[in-house]
């Protein structure tokens, strides 16, 4: 189910928060539980059952340490 470590992370903006994983562009097939993921504190999060990258555009923000 997890995704090839060489696939792009997928680019999340400040108004897209608060990110999960499965996205809705996921298809149906690699579905498993919603997870929320906290993008803020470090800038890129990494999904734990399938491994889907994301990245906040911009970076970490402020006042998230």
């Amino acid at each position: 189910m997890g995704r090839p470590s060489d696939a792009p992370p997928v680019v999340v903006e400040p108004g897209d928060l608060p990110v999960y994983c499965p996205n809705p562009a996921m298809p149906l097939w690699s579905s498993h539980p919603r997870v929320f993921l906290d993008v803020e504190q470090s800038g890129t999060v990494r999904c734990p059952y399938c491994s889907t990258e994301y990245r906040l555009a911009g970076g970490a923000r402020a006042g998230h340490a």
